[in-house]
């Protein structure tokens, strides 16, 4: 599918968008999300066939400062997108977050559980949800959890890196979710947003994390053995490892809709985390 805009330019499924497809991915520089009015004048000025949104606000802990700078470019800004979509008549893709969810308990989330987000970048992609959904175009949110590529910043790159210079780490262990490949999110993202076009009924809210559900601790030592490194990992609670934005110890999310409306699987993510191994040069 061509003339596809995407919002993002270096993060993670912006750049893999760019590997996979032919796209007009725009950057601050010809977007701000930031700014009010920047996003619609782009797809104004674009006219694409369908756009997608992978930037956002992601430094989890600042946004508990910048909780008004977070919600422009999580909240305000998509929901602009979808007013500029609504009146193109054009379908919106959006890539939210389990965060939006309390984080407790253990069952996975539904994509209609009830929301209550614990920290203020989980309240910032809610308002951008919320905004979406009023904005009246056909549009699919996809959430997500625990993303992860060779480009950008992401837990298996820190994993990879710590592991250089310590030869053990303390990673939690009581915080569950799915490792997901951004590749895989790309390659959803794409499929959904050619299938809105043919099928603008599919309009709705949905979730799609890598299988099966792991925790940080276990990813961890998965990336050690698939990357052949020695490094040992010690399971550490939570609670050891204070952070200022209140972490989800439930992040596991029921992905059988998007299955069922799509077509689209939760991805493996060990496969995922071996291709990233490849790409980065590590041996596996």
């Amino acid at each position: 599918m061509s003339d596809l805009l995407v919002f993002g330019h270096t993060g993670q499924v912006a750049r893999e968008l760019q590997q996979l497809a032919p796209v007009l991915a725009l950057g601050r520089d010809a977007a701000d999300l930031a700014q009010p009015g920047a996003c619609a004048s782009a797809i104004h000025a674009h006219r694409p066939r369908a756009v997608i949104n992978a930037a956002a606000f992601t430094a989890v802990d600042r946004a508990e400062d910048e909780e008004p700078l977070a919600t422009a470019i999580n909240g305000a800004a998509p929901a602009e997108m979808a007013l500029a979509c609504a009146a193109l008549s054009i379908p919106l893709v959006h890539i939210s977050t389990d965060y939006v969810f309390p984080g407790t308990g253990y069952a996975p989330w539904a994509p209609d559980d009830a929301v209550a987000p614990a920290n203020a970048y989980g309240r910032s992609k809610l308002a951008g949800e919320r905004g979406i959904r009023a904005g009246g175009a056909t549009y699919a949110i996809l959430r997500t959890s625990w993303v992860f590529s060779a480009h950008g910043n992401n837990f298996v790159k820190t994993m990879l890196r710590l592991s250089e210079a310590r030869d053990e780490l303390s990673v939690v262990d009581d915080q569950i979710g799915g490792p997901t490949p951004a590749r895989a999110i790309a390659a959803a993202c794409l499929a959904i947003a050619q299938q809105l076009q043919d099928a603008p009924e599919k309009s709705g809210t949905y979730h799609f994390s890598g299988a099966p559900d792991a925790s940080w601790c276990s990813f961890a030592r998965a990336i050690f053995t698939a990357a052949d490194r020695p490094t040992r990992v010690q399971a550490i609670p939570t609670s050891a490892y204070p952070t200022p934005a209140v972490r989800p110890m439930n992040s596991r999310l029921e992905c059988n809709t998007t299955t069922t409306v799509f077509g689209l699987p939760r991805p493996d993510w060990q496969a995922g985390l071996k291709k990233c191994l490849i790409e980065l040069g590590v041996s596996t």
